[in-house]
């Protein structure tokens, strides 16, 4: 079991990391931070560059906790509240990833939930400093704190089409028109 979860962390948090540098970086075929903020941008999200950065950084950071191992479920509700935004985005677009759905973000936040309950295994830092199997309450605060600050966070910093921050499914040009 030990190898599988370090296979598992290995790739889920290497592959987190790695679009995390491609957010923020010309690195593994990303299109720099200004690449970063335009696709924000394009999706509809306001903060421009602290936006890109803040999911980059994110990404990079539960990404390389998860692959470590260290503060497994702390790693995964960030990586499951990245990803979970990463799905919103794609929601309308269906479930395959071939049409640009939402099918790769959900398996990250599957995975990322997974690590949260199973814990990261022996061969982990997590391990080497005595915290390798983690109280149940640290892993259930994880599955609904990560997704749900990925939903807030959507709510938060969308936009409607025209520029307008969404609030109850109006807009503030429409509200401020009442």
């Amino acid at each position: 079991m030990d190898s599988g979860l370090l296979v598992l962390r290995l790739v889920v948090g290497l592959l987190i990391a790695g679009h995390g540098v491609q957010k923020v970086s010309y690195r593994l075929g990303g299109n720099g931070l200004a690449g970063g903020t335009e696709e924000f941008r394009r999706d509809g999200f306001r903060g421009g560059r602290l936006t890109a950065l803040a999911a980059g950084g994110s990404q990079i950071g539960a990404g390389l906790f998860l692959a470590a191992g260290l503060l497994t479920p702390l790693a995964a509700m960030a990586a499951m509240g990245v990803m979970t935004v990463a799905g919103t985005v794609k929601r309308h677009k269906g479930l395959w990833v071939q049409n640009d759905g939402y099918e790769y973000p959900l398996v990250l936040v599957t995975a990322a939930a997974a690590l949260a309950l199973t814990g990261p295994g022996h061969w982990s830092l997590d391990h080497l400093i005595g915290e390798a199997s983690w109280p149940l309450w640290t892993s259930l605060a994880a599955l609904v704190i990560g997704p749900g600050s990925g939903l807030a966070t959507r709510l938060v910093l969308h936009q409607a089409p025209g520029g307008g921050h969404t609030t109850n499914g109006r807009t503030r040009h429409a509200q401020a028109a009442d």
